[in-house]
């Protein structure tokens, strides 16, 4: 099992737990406006850490902690509408080797 699907596991239990126990379970518990608040969020927080990294790789820590952030609550999100990692990982696959123009112009077909 690679670390996504443990993570989306773990979301899905969290579904059940108590919120005042649990941060996720507390988010669930908000719905999913707050949900995608947290995703607003943290994407904000991850673009300015990538804008503060510098040539010389300074400021990478912040970008990856914030990235991680921002990871763990899109899976949030995904979970909360009921979407696995593994239907984004497929998409992924999906497109790898199509060209990011042909790919783009095959959605408004």
């Amino acid at each position: 099992m690679d670390l996504f699907e443990q993570l989306a596991q773990t979301l899905e239990e969290r579904k059940s737990a108590d919120p005042s126990a649990s941060y996720v379970a507390s988010l669930y518990a908000k719905g999913l406006d707050k949900i995608l608040e947290k995703v607003g969020e943290e994407s904000f927080e991850t673009v300015l850490a990538a804008k503060n990294v510098k040539a010389n790789g300074e400021g990478k820590e912040a970008l990856i902690y914030e990235t991680a952030d921002l990871w763990f609550h899109l899976l949030v999100m995904l979970s909360q509408l009921g979407i696995s990692p593994d239907e984004v990982m497929n998409e992924l696959a999906r497109r790898e080797g199509l060209s990011g123009l042909e790919e783009k112009a095959s959605r408004s077909k």
